[in-house]
């Protein structure tokens, strides 16, 4: 007799084991120095964004074609499908949210662009997925948690409104960018999801460097030296490593880690910037992690498929 079961969603949330969360830490751990090291560059966000793309998938490309290349074996572009999807959306976060850092508070930018794991977690309950009421809570807390740590301002202004409109789009687009690239993960080695990925918003971006005539080259080795430790950081051990656990623990779990940056970019800011942490950072961070445990507790465990038999 035979017995299927079902695949579980690639949006449900799971529980991550001692290999994820270790990976995850390493990611966090990256991230955290994305913003501390892109506000010593003095060159535009869209072309650091357009370089640590672009030089992200040339790094990946020895890994695919060496050691993963088994995994092109019977791949079909259908298959790439939702890599494509995920690094459009990828291009459009960075298109929304860079820009709404100069035309509100980047605290306002910065805690409405932490609302992505609440956008995934909708994302997947209209889709079918129940989560529980803890996880929730748990998102809930940690979102008010980086909002406390950014130490968010009210700036009442047209223009405010509009960053402000737009560092939440980026949210948006930064979840459809993990949802998109679960589903893509279900079917590509990690490595060729990401060379995919990057590779179509490092394009796009270039198009809008084009048409808004922003150079991509002429800058001082600083400013070089600069992007190569930000892509090393920030793209190859921080976005790659988190879409390595993607298929595992489902988009909602990374888009909470991510939410960790806010706290460990504050302590990568105090040393490297001297900038001191605003007075409701320590609540902050505690809500965050909280938060973050919460999530990680109300998780089940990922439910392995039975094949035909």
């Amino acid at each position: 007799m035979s017995q299927t079961t079902t695949a579980p969603s690639p949006w449900a949330v799971h529980r991550p084991g001692a290999r994820e969360v270790g990976l995850m830490a390493v990611a966090v751990v990256g991230v955290s120095f994305s913003g501390p090291l892109t506000a010593l560059v003095t060159t535009s966000f869209l072309a650091i964004a357009f370089w640590r793309n672009a030089a992200g998938a040339a790094l990946l490309l020895p890994v695919l074609f060496g050691r993963e290349r088994s995994t092109l074996t019977g791949l079909r572009a259908r298959d790439l499908g939702s890599s494509v999807v995920a690094g459009l959306f990828l291009a459009a976060h960075f298109a929304a949210w860079l820009p709404s850092l100069s035309m509100t508070t980047v605290a306002a930018s910065t805690a409405l662009v932490t609302t992505t794991p609440i956008w995934t977690a909708l994302a997947a309950r209209v889709s079918g997925v129940r989560l529980p009421g803890q996880v929730w809570a748990g998102l809930g807390l940690a979102v008010v948690g980086a909002a406390l740590i950014a130490g968010v301002d009210v700036a009442v202004s047209l223009e405010a409104l509009a960053g402000d409109g737009l560092a939440l789009l980026g949210a948006i687009c930064a979840g459809g960018y993990m949802l998109a690239g679960a589903r893509a993960r279900t079917r590509l080695a990690t490595s060729a999801y990401s060379v995919v990925c990057y590779s179509t918003c490092a394009v796009v971006l270039a198009v809008a460097a084009l048409v808004t005539t922003t150079p991509l080259a002429g800058f001082s080795a600083r400013d070089w030296w600069l992007i190569a430790a930000i892509t090393v950081c920030a793209q190859i051990l921080g976005h790659t490593l988190l879409n390595l656990v993607l298929s595992s623990v489902g988009p909602t779990v990374v888009g909470l880690a991510v939410l960790l940056e806010v706290p460990g970019a504050l302590l990568v800011a105090l040393v490297l910037l001297g900038q001191t942490p605003p007075l409701l950072a320590l609540p902050g961070m505690v809500a965050v992690v909280a938060g973050v445990a919460l999530v990680v507790r109300a998780s089940r465990p990922p439910t392995p498929v039975e094949p035909v038999t």
